[in-house]
């Protein structure tokens, strides 16, 4: 993607430093970063499904702002040292990657109160994975804080001519999703009996897509990620949204 682009931003959104460490991620993001003339970005989040790795989460917001430390520190060059509790990073290390800048773009993903103020001061973007819905963006802002800190939603997207099909392969695919964030929305607190699946996900042909797109930006998203699986297939659903989707939104 680097090779064949010019001005698209590239990374990951998002990395959790419990399954690879912020060393690796502060090393990968610095050779995507080179590799693309200085167009990458970098997402952390605490993760999710990782009690099923055996993986111990105690204390995921120390964590997310100790690894957040440290690959800021590596990519600008600092050989200091981060003396965290669960992270740590000895004076003088440094990146066996070639810098291309002191400073990549920091995303960081979740849905916690905490972590979102905590984000607000310490991220160029907080990401809500997860969610197609507008009436969570006020109350994620109000969170945040920040004016300053953009706002990302991310969801899974079926683009298809057929609307009826691109809802169904939507649902059966965001359900998993919804396990994990369904009750953490609380503007759906008091929706009672099955969550409605289209707050989680975008769904519908290129016109209906892009109406909840601009739904998004009215209020108050600055970037809407089109997550997969993008259509009935990956291959038809980029095709659509590259040729119908974007224009209508350009």
């Amino acid at each position: 993607m680097a090779r064949v682009t010019e001005r698209v931003r590239l990374g990951p959104a998002a990395l959790n430093p419990f399954t690879m460490h912020p060393y690796e991620i502060a090393g990968q993001t610095a050779f995507l970063d080179a590799v693309s003339g200085g167009r990458a970005y970098v997402g952390l989040a605490k993760g999710a499904w990782l009690d099923r790795l055996g993986l111990d989460e105690e204390r995921p917001l120390r964590a997310l702002r100790e690894a957040a430390t440290i690959v800021r520190a590596l990519l600008a060059g600092d050989e200091g040292g981060v003396d965290g509790e669960r992270f740590r990073l000895e004076p003088g290390t440094t990146l066996a990657y070639p810098r291309v800048r002191d400073r990549v773009p920091l995303l960081i993903g979740s849905w916690g109160r905490r972590t979102l103020a905590w984000a607000g001061a310490a991220a160029d973007e907080v990401k809500l994975g997860g969610t197609a819905n507008p009436e969570l963006v006020p109350v994620a802002r109000a969170w945040i804080g920040n004016p300053a800190t953009r706002l990302v939603t991310g969801c899974v997207t079926v683009v298809d001519e057929d609307s009826r099909r691109a809802r169904a392969r939507a649902y059966e695919a965001v359900r998993p999703y919804v396990e994990v964030v369904g009750g953490l929305d609380p503007t759906l607190a008091d929706a009672g009996g099955a969550l409605p699946l289209d707050r989680f996900c975008l769904a519908g042909s290129p016109e209906e897509v892009a109406e909840r797109v601009r739904g998004l930006w009215a209020a108050g998203v600055d970037r809407v990620e089109l997550g997969t699986t993008q259509g009935l297939t990956t291959r038809d659903g980029v095709a659509l949204i590259c040729d119908r989707l974007l224009p209508l939104l350009a």
